[in-house]
């Protein structure tokens, strides 16, 4: 059934229709929101609110664009809508019983991040980008990326997605934004500016293993027998010079080697015994880290660990907590053994 077909019944009431028009662009549609929100919450939350409208409002599309790129227009406007609201996940205290952390030695800014799940990619970027696309789609979906996303005033960070993350050209972007051609060139020009100087240009820092390569295998191993065995001289001689960690909703960071030593030297303090269970996330390694209780022995859900990889160290560990482990696939819980 052709397009056009199923936009007809769809305008008469016909939900299955609407449901087979849309269900292609679903997946693209919720990472759009999500590298718009940094939250894979809020994303699932606006893609909803973008279905019910585009159901709503069928009968005003005009067919002067695809169902694609409407869709990417209601969706856009929404998102735009939830950062106008102000209504962001808050900061959280420091939650880790016995544990009293060092002195931080920056606050983060972007306490709402979240991690998406490698096991939803397949659909999200399986639409090839438009020929004005400047990111490569493992770039475009990095934490480092979203986090920098986060940095740029809501329109310039719906401007650089769709220029350049997507493709659309600036004409398009004009009319999904109900601008015009010089506001999106303008906005996509000071977008640039403040990406650069939160991600250095290609060249600058050594570039990640292949996904699922050797190299990056052998150095997630190495990590997991680091942490497991709470071995801090390991973890450390992993990590690069600048490494930062970060624990979004807490706004804890620390930055550089040393002040990394210490975090982790007093998170592994008395006696813990950490589990780790690999998964993916973002197009990066991560695991869901579990906690053995001293009494039973049941190895408790603490968070989950996304790196960040350069050549063969790791440059970056983003921890977050607990509540995201069932997106994974990963229990609250572990039996002993």
């Amino acid at each position: 059934m052709t397009a056009s077909e199923l936009i007809a019944r769809a305008r008469d009431g016909d939900d299955e229709a609407f449901r087979q028009l849309t269900e292609l662009h679903r997946r693209e549609l919720h990472m759009h929101c999500y590298r718009m929100l940094g939250s894979f919450q809020d994303a699932e939350d606006v893609l909803q609110d973008t279905l019910l409208a585009a159901w709503r409002g069928l009968d005003r599309f005009e067919g002067r664009s695809t169902i694609r790129t409407w869709l990417y227009r209601i969706a856009t406007n929404q998102c735009l809508n939830v950062i106008r609201s102000a209504s962001r996940r808050p900061a959280k205290e420091w939650d880790v019983p016995e544990i009293e952390p060092p002195e931080p030695n920056r606050h983060g800014e972007i306490v709402w991040l979240e991690p998406y799940p490698d096991a939803l990619l397949d659909g999200a970027i399986a639409t090839p980008p438009g020929p004005e696309a400047r990111y490569e789609q493992k770039e475009s979906i990095s934490l480092a990326f979203v986090t920098a996303l986060q940095l740029l005033p809501a329109r310039q960070r719906a401007v650089l997605i769709l220029r350049e993350v997507l493709g659309y050209p600036a004409a398009d972007v004009a009319d999904i934004l109900d601008s015009s051609v010089e506001s999106v060139t303008s906005a996509l020009k000071r977008a640039r500016a403040t990406l650069q100087r939160r991600i250095p240009p290609d060249g600058t820092t050594a570039s990640s293993p292949t996904l699922a390569s050797p190299a990056e295998q052998a150095l997630v191993a190495r990590f997991t027998r680091a942490y497991e065995a709470g071995d801090i001289d390991a973890l450390v001689a992993l990590l690069t010079d600048d490494v930062r960690v970060s624990m979004p909703p807490m706004p804890l960071e620390y930055l550089g080697r040393d002040a990394v030593a210490g975090f982790y030297t007093a998170l592994m303090s008395a006696n813990r015994e950490y589990h780790l269970v690999p998964t993916r996330a973002n197009g990066q390694p991560a695991f869901g880290t579990y906690l053995r209780a001293p009494t039973d022995g049941i190895r408790h859900g603490t968070g989950l660990l996304v790196l960040t990889l350069a050549g063969d160290r790791i440059s970056a560990v983003t921890r977050f907590d607990n509540s995201v482990l069932p997106w994974f696939g990963l229990p609250r819980s572990l039996p002993s053994h």
